[in-house]
């Protein structure tokens, strides 16, 4: 296994179980009994958190590659 995929696998096993946790919360509120609008409002937080994760995985993935993994050593 390459050094790189070692680096990449925690946190792609983090963001999936971030993103699974938010679509069952979001699933979880569509069924429950509330006006629509609230409805829409509790459910597409976790969405929208659940997109964020996704970006900063592809960005963390990004960073593993290219070698920048220690940000602070540039300051």
């Amino acid at each position: 296994m390459d050094h790189h995929t070692k680096k990449m696998i925690a946190p792609i096993i983090i963001v999936t179980i971030l993103v699974l946790y938010y679509a069952g919360f979001f699933i979880l509120c569509m069924f429950i009994p509330i006006p629509l609008a609230l409805k829409l409002l509790f459910g597409l937080v976790p969405l929208l958190l659940a997109g964020v994760s996704i970006y900063v995985l592809m960005e963390r993935i990004k960073e593993i590659r290219s070698g920048e993994e220690d940000d602070l050593s540039q300051y």
